[in-house]
């Protein structure tokens, strides 16, 4: 009979236990899914953002460069066309998703820290200040990426960061200190990280050729705050972790790296990344790997981490350090 009670004590208080680990395991489930910040950190919305009545989500004044129009729509709706226009709307959604939040919280750190050129407008289509925008390019890909993170943005310590993008980091990305003439301190949320974008990424991307007459690197350079008569030698000066210039000799006079970047053209000398400046016949010839500034999420990387089944959440936390997603409407 004692025997009998015992095995009756001990079967029960084996299911009490199965039935405590089976909670303790939704509840972590739960957390896992859902709690992506505390929601004391949550950051209030920029002043003078209203939102529609009907819908909750903040409305924005667009100037549109191309149209020459101020145009009244909610943030969804721009960063819609803010993807289609910074990505490729036939990629593998998850990274789309990612391109999505990133593209909210820069809109929203625009609208919190900064005010457009354009009179009336919080943030415009033009790349000088904001983000490019391709309205005619939104396609149903799109459109589902920005439906199913809607009013996600990046948070860090009650505020929204810094959501630096570019398309390849050639292997590695980049402080903004090095890459950007970034003159504050290095936001703690973002330090060099690995980053393994794909083969099939246009080899003009991973490995390009520049070539410039002697007379535009005398202007880049005189621009970029070194004036020269004639360039009898270019160097690479510091550089950062990921091998990146951040300063550039010439003739022995220190130059900022990205600021000459901006100056001689960045889109022909794709990025500060450079491999080798040969100076010769009045012509100065670069050559380097991949394309952007290297700060912050590589859009090629991110392409590659959703080929690999990443989500758009794992993709900013490997490029963006201890950062809170949360969605505030």
């Amino acid at each position: 009979m004692r025997g009998n009670k015992a095995r009756s004590l001990f079967l029960w208080l084996c299911v009490v236990a199965l039935i405590l680990a089976g909670c303790m395991a939704d509840g972590d489930k739960r957390e896992e899914e859902t709690s992506w910040t505390p929601s004391e950190e949550i950051p209030e919305l920029p002043a003078g953002l209203d939102r529609d009545s009907a819908t909750g989500i903040p409305e924005l004044n667009v100037y549109d460069k191309a149209e020459d129009s101020l145009e009244r729509m909610d943030i969804e709706r721009y960063v819609m066309g803010v993807v289609a226009g910074e990505m490729k709307n036939d990629w593998p959604v998850e990274a789309l998703k990612a391109q999505s939040i990133l593209a909210r919280t820069f809109v929203l750190q625009f609208c919190r820290d900064r005010h457009s050129k354009y009179d009336g407008a919080d943030i415009s289509t033009d790349v000088t200040e904001a983000q490019a925008y391709d309205a005619g390019s939104v396609n149903d890909r799109i459109r589902s990426a920005v439906e199913e993170t809607r009013g996600m943005a990046m948070v860090w310590q009650g505020t929204f960061p810094h959501a630096w993008f570019h398309a390849h980091s050639g292997g590695m990305t980049e402080l903004p200190t090095v890459a950007l003439d970034y003159h504050e301190e290095d936001p703690p949320y973002l330090k060099p990280v690995q980053s393994r974008e794909p083969g099939d990424a246009p080899e003009d991307v991973r490995h390009w050729t520049a070539s410039f007459e002697e007379k535009e690197v005398i202007r880049a350079c005189a621009d970029a705050g070194a004036k020269v008569d004639a360039i009898e030698s270019l160097t690479i000066g510091e550089k950062g972790a990921s091998g990146r210039a951040k300063t550039l000799l010439v003739n022995g006079t220190e130059v900022s790296a990205p600021s000459f970047r901006i100056q001689i053209g960045a889109n022909t000398l794709k990025s500060t990344l450079i491999d080798s400046i040969e100076v010769k016949d009045h012509r100065v010839v670069f050559r380097g790997r991949g394309f952007g500034h290297g700060v912050g999420m590589s859009q090629w990387g991110a392409y590659a981490m959703a080929e690999r089944g990443d989500s758009a959440e794992q993709i900013i936390r490997h490029y963006f350090s201890d950062i809170g997603i949360v969605r505030l409407w």
